[in-house]
């Protein structure tokens, strides 16, 4: 699993640029209005053109990299959203496979633990069952769901969730 704070580095990057800009901006921006009050007026030369086409600038890559930064954010939001209904979803479909298959409450514990990947010991551990019983169990989940190993069981759910997805 991915830490928590790497989701947020795109996003505090670009705002920490976003800042850095901004300073930039009032720095230049002050010196303009320095300049325009030492010369009193637009009368200054090119250096003075240059620095308000430099404030200028900052100040709409400012614009355009805060709207970036909003819609990223809305982005992620919506994308988190639809990963919970997805997984939701997921954990539905294999729940129904698993009472089509008519597996025990015990049988679908450890099927469960099998489709995340856990082996016969890991399972073991975490139901507080013996090894032998948890090979019981996936004897029976085997015999039931028509499957001759993990590797089967896990074709079988993804082809579920796959003529799902094409419902």
């Amino acid at each position: 699993m991915m830490p928590w704070y790497k989701e947020f580095q795109v996003p505090l990057g670009l705002f920490g640029l976003i800042v850095v800009q901004f300073f930039c901006a009032v720095f230049f921006i002050g010196d303009v209005v320095a300049d325009y009050r030492a010369m009193g007026g637009f009368t200054g030369g090119v250096h003075f053109w240059f620095e308000v086409l430099a404030a200028l600038s900052l100040l709409v890559t400012i614009a355009f990299e805060a709207g970036l930064l909003m819609r990223m954010l809305r982005r992620a939001a919506h994308l988190q959203g639809r990963l919970a209904v997805t997984k939701l979803a997921v954990y539905e479909v294999i729940e129904a496979e698993f009472e089509a298959w008519k597996l025990s409450p015990a049988e679908a514990d450890v099927a469960s633990f099998l489709v995340k990947g856990f082996g016969i010991a890991e399972i073991a551990t975490l139901r507080g069952s013996a090894e032998g019983t948890v090979k019981a169990h996936l004897n029976a989940i085997y015999r039931k769901s028509g499957a001759h190993s993990r590797g089967d069981v896990l074709s079988l759910l993804i082809d579920r969730l796959l003529d799902e997805q094409t419902n």
